[in-house]
C-alpha cells in the first residue's frame, strides 16, 4: 500500500506588528537597520542621501512652523496601518496630542497627512506604499519627487487607491485639506 502525497506549495510567513516590535526588543532588529514592515514583510529602506535628508529637514522645519499648536509633526517615525503594516514615512502630520504620541505609536486614524520624499524610491512609494495608506484610510499623502521637483498629492482614499491625484510643480502651492492654514509653495522646498 502506498501513501498518496500531495504537493503543498510554500507560503510566506507574515510578521505581525507585534512580532516586529518583539524583534526590536529582543535585539534582532536595531534602530539603524532601516527596515519597515509592509504587508507582513520586512523591507529594507534605501540609504538617505544628502538631497533626501535636506528635503526632509526643510519640510520638517516648514511643517513645525506652520502647524504649531494644531498638529504633531513626526519625522521618520512609524505609523501602524494594520496588524501587518507599519511603515516609517519621512514625515507625518498627526492629530494634536499633548503627549506627542509618547504613550502609543500613532495609527492611520491619527494621521492628517503623510509625506514621502522620493529621490530613488518613487516607484516603491507610489506603486506599493500608497496602496497601504489608502487601504488604511490615511486622508492625504504627498510624495515629493525630488528628481523632477514635483509634488504628487493624493486625497480621498477609497479601498486601495486615492480618488484624487494631482501633480504640482514649482510655481504651485499646496494646502493640507485637514489643515488649510498649512500652505507650502513647491519652490520653497528647492531654494538654495
Amino acid at each position: 500500500m502506498s501513501a498518496v502525497l500531495t504537493e503543498t506549495p510554500p507560503t510566506r510567513f507574515k510578521l505581525t506588528v507585534e512580532q516586529y516590535h518583539r524583534m526590536g526588543e529582543a535585539g534582532i532588529l536595531h534602530e539603524d537597520d532601516r527596515v519597515e514592515l509592509i504587508d507582513g514583510e520586512l523591507i529594507r529602506m534605501a540609504p538617505i542621501g544628502s538631497l533626501h535628508g535636506g528635503l526632509v529637514s526643510r519640510l520638517n522645519r516648514l511643517l513645525v512652523e506652520r502647524t504649531a499648536g494644531h498638529a504633531v509633526v513626526s519625522p521618520q517615525n512609524p505609523v501602524i496601518l494594520s496588524e501587518v503594516t507599519e511603515p516609517q514615512p519621512d514625515l507625518c502630520v498627526l492629530r494634536w496630542r499633548g503627549d506627542d504620541y509618547m504613550g502609543a505609536t500613532p495609527a492611520a486614524t491619527d494621521t492628517l497627512l503623510v509625506i514621502e520624499v522620493a529621490d530613488s524610491s518613487l516607484r516603491y512609494d507610489r506603486d506599493v506604499k500608497l496602496r497601504f495608506y489608502a487601504e488604511s484610510g490615511v486622508p492625504e499623502v504627498w510624495i515629493l519627487d525630488a528628481r523632477r521637483r514635483q509634488l504628487l498629492v493624493y486625497r480621498d482614499p477609497a479601498q486601495s487607491r486615492y480618488r484624487s491625484a494631482q501633480t504640482m510643480a514649482e510655481g504651485d502651492a499646496v494646502e493640507c485639506a485637514a489643515l488649510p492654514h498649512l500652505r507650502i509653495a513647491i519652490g520653497e522646498l528647492f531654494v538654495g
